[in-house]
């Protein structure tokens, strides 16, 4: 089970706010759907996606595409297309993908249309200097 290609087939970011409106509290919501699974053939499935990015109230970004599955194909679409579900280690793999794909264009996109990152910014905490402890065992590479 991999996924043999990936591509992106629409774009969409939306700030709702005026530049130089500061609003309180920003809750950023990610969510990839897959929108519909096809069987190409015995060992390949097409599968569309959507990542959408929520910025409370003050932005969207959302982002389409597509991506070949390779594996078992049949019983995919056949679940899918009964079910509208997919089995759990084939779904953590897609969306996995879609997650690792998109996020890094998301913040690419924000900071286009002058949107937070969708990802959490690291805090920086600077104390004084911790003392260094002794290493009771070696270093290994």
């Amino acid at each position: 089970m991999t996924i043999k290609h990936f591509e992106l087939t629409g774009v969409d970011g939306k700030r709702f706010s005026k530049m130089g409106e500061k609003p309180r509290n920003i809750r950023i919501d990610h969510n990839s759907t897959v929108t519909l699974i096809v069987e190409r053939n015995d060992r390949e499935a097409n599968v569309e996606f959507r990542f959408t990015a929520t910025y409370s109230g003050l932005g969207v970004i959302k982002i389409e595409g597509s991506m070949v599955y390779e594996g078992d194909a049949p019983a995919l679409a056949k679940q899918w297309s009964t079910e509208g579900k997919m089995p759990d280690n084939v779904a953590s793999e897609i969306h996995t993908t879609i997650m690792n794909n998109c996020i890094p264009e998301a913040v690419m996109i924000a900071r286009d249309v002058r949107l937070p990152p969708p990802i959490p910014m690291p805090k920086v905490n600077i104390k004084g200097k911790a003392s260094a402890t002794p290493s009771t065992g070696i270093e290994v590479a």
